[in-house]
């Protein structure tokens, strides 16, 4: 392992830690919402005996020494390439200064809080579960309970203070300003009266690729159309190298074991065999029911195709509990809705996370505060630093909003200002996670619902300059000026079919699509690309996106058709190289095999 060393840490100026009693304490507001963010309002007002269980994010003082380390281990033209931290070099780099450790123990004791104290390994973040009486005391804020047009209920407020004494060693206070909506990133279902057997049909190939593909494939998606299509026909993986994928599952979305194995019946009766299936993993207490009447098309599909196409390769299913929760007439006893935060929280504690890891879950970018979609943003970085592939889908919205239906997109700013503009997703838009697009049929062309754009948070990281700007530059001059930032992150990296999966709910066959289709589908290549790695003797793959945007370019198929309208317009095109709607492409196993080995 490469030493680290870390830079000198210039010392904080020492502040007087003797807090005076909580009411009499000075406070400066710390974030605040212009105006509450679009379909929002009050509902009434939040009860003071509910608890809420608030998370402390402490500074990062060396996170830039971090992501130095990060692109070093991830730039295959790097010496240090694949030399990826461990947990503890990690935790160290991301670690508090003390002063801002003794600030905020000291301010949480004025309180009378002491004990009951949740502290990550890197002591970075801190958990406390009061009722909405204290929070309000210690914020000197408000909460009420807010509520969605489409009925969604949260406990929220849309400003926040903090003490003066404690202010600089705190970067943020969460749930507070955040209204997201996490949900998953899938655009449609078809109920199967009859499942027909892809095999057998007549073949149809891509002059371009030179693959040759069943003709079912355009009608309905195996794991051997996928195999087919993207040039892994044949090839095997083990079950003994090390190797190792997850799926993460939110929202009471669960997994079924027995869908599962009829899924592998079906497609892959090798797996069907040795009656093969995923480790579960609780987390914060999400459960792993097996009534097939709680059977979860979003996790279905998720697992059946990542673990489908990676067999044998170890697998985990990711259960985090926290529906979006409350439900004022029930008395929900706890504010439990940030169920993303509470899994990135828990898979960085994890000694041995899964070398690759889907989600098919997002947020609209500016429903969550900048600086909470920084700090998330840098926790991937930090499974990055530590090996692990993160793969996230594009969206089904298109330049959207992440409504699929085009004719139902407002696009509206809501930072108060009411202006239209393309609407990005989250965490789609972090430069540390490799966002994944759609396409359909074969040849392969751009899927209309394409999550795609430019971030409004993050600037373009280096690693994509080129292509990015090579984009820009077919845009005739004006091209949708004002409706998306062109110095932005830009997404999707990749893309892979991502409509008609054939997934089985409930004992039952669908046809399931969006690219949360598309994203565990390249996880599940990219385990194989691991599998690869490591029977060479190499080191995972970890942090994908400096590889894909250098060496690994040419391993994909461009896909130069297709649009992903929305917002009143036609979107971005597909176009020769990197684009707005597909990314670099769709992966050639093949060609990417070799390249990465």
């Amino acid at each position: 392992m490469w030493p680290i060393s870390l830079v000198a840490l210039l010392p904080l100026a020492a502040s007087a830690l003797a807090f005076p009693s909580p009411g009499n304490c000075e406070h400066k507001v710390k974030e605040e919402l212009g105006a509450p963010p679009r379909g929002w309002a009050i509902h009434s007002p939040a009860p003071a005996d509910h608890f809420i269980q608030l998370r402390i994010a402490l500074p990062q003082p060396n996170f830039r020494v971090l992501e130095e380390h990060l692109y070093a281990v991830s730039d295959p033209e790097h010496e240090r390439y694949g030399q990826h931290l461990s947990k503890e070099e990690v935790e160290e780099l991301v670690a508090p200064h003390s002063e801002s450790v003794d600030a905020v123990n000291e301010w949480l004791a004025s309180h009378g809080i002491q004990e009951d104290i949740g502290r990550s390994p890197a002591g970075d973040w801190l958990t406390i579960r009061i009722p909405l009486s204290k929070a309000e005391e210690m914020l000197n804020t408000k909460y009420h309970v807010w509520q969605h047009t489409d009925g969604d209920y949260l406990v929220r407020t849309t400003s926040y203070s903090l003490p003066a004494a404690v202010y600089d060693h705190v970067e943020l206070i969460q749930p507070t300003t955040l209204f997201g909506r996490f949900k998953p990133q899938k655009s449609s279902i078809k109920s199967i009266s009859k499942v027909q057997s892809a095999q057998n049909s007549p073949a149809i190939g891509d002059m371009a690729t030179g693959a040759t593909v069943d003709a079912s494939c355009n009608t309905t998606v195996t794991i051997t159309c996928l195999r087919q299509i993207y040039n892994a026909v044949g090839y095997t993986p083990s079950a003994h190298v090390g190797n190792s994928i997850g799926i993460t599952g939110y929202l009471e979305e669960y997994a079924n074991r027995a869908d599962l194995q009829q899924f592998y019946v079906d497609q892959v009766p090798a797996a069907a065999a040795v009656n093969s299936t995923f480790k579960f993993i609780s987390v914060n207490g999400g459960i792993d029911p097996q009534n097939l009447s709680l059977a979860g098309g979003e996790a279905n599909l998720d697992t059946q195709f990542a673990f489908g196409l990676s067999f044998p390769v170890p697998s985990t299913f990711y259960s985090t509990a926290g529906e979006p929760p409350f439900i004022p007439d029930e008395g929900t006893p706890t504010d439990t809705n940030e169920p993303y935060a509470q899994w990135l929280e828990f898979v960085l504690s994890h000694p041995s996370p899964p070398l690759v890891i889907s989600t098919s879950y997002a947020d609209g970018e500016q429903t969550v505060p900048e600086s909470y979609a920084r700090r998330a943003c840098a926790g991937f970085a930090q499974l990055g630093a530590r090996g692990v592939t993160l793969t996230s889908s594009s969206g089904d919205g298109g330049v959207g909003d992440g409504d699929p239906d085009p004719a139902t997109q407002e696009c509206i700013t809501n930072d108060g200002t009411n202006r239209t503009q393309f609407l990005v997703g989250f965490p789609a838009s972090c430069p540390f996670i490799t966002a994944v697009g759609g396409t359909e049929l074969f040849p392969e062309t751009a899927v209309a619902f394409s999550g795609g754009g430019f971030s409004q948070l993050f600037p373009r990281p280096s690693y994509q300059d080129a292509a990015v700007k090579g984009f820009l530059d077919t845009l005739p001059n004006g091209t949708y000026a004002g409706l998306f930032n062109p110095n932005g992150r830009a997404f999707p990296d990749v893309s892979a079919q991502s409509v008609n999966f054939r997934v089985f709910v409930g004992g039952e066959a669908f046809l399931i699509g969006g690219t949360s289709a598309s994203a565990p589908a390249f996880a599940g290549f990219v385990a194989l690309l691991n599998d690869a790695r490591l029977k060479a003797g190499k080191p995972s793959l970890g942090f994908l996106n400096p590889l894909l945007y250098s060496k690994a370019a040419s391993g994909f198929n461009d896909i130069t058709t297709g649009n992903n309208p929305g917002c009143g317009t036609q979107g971005f095109n597909a176009t020769k190289g990197w684009d707005a709607v597909t990314g670099l492409g769709t992966p050639d196993f093949g060609k990417l095999v070799k390249l990465v080995v």
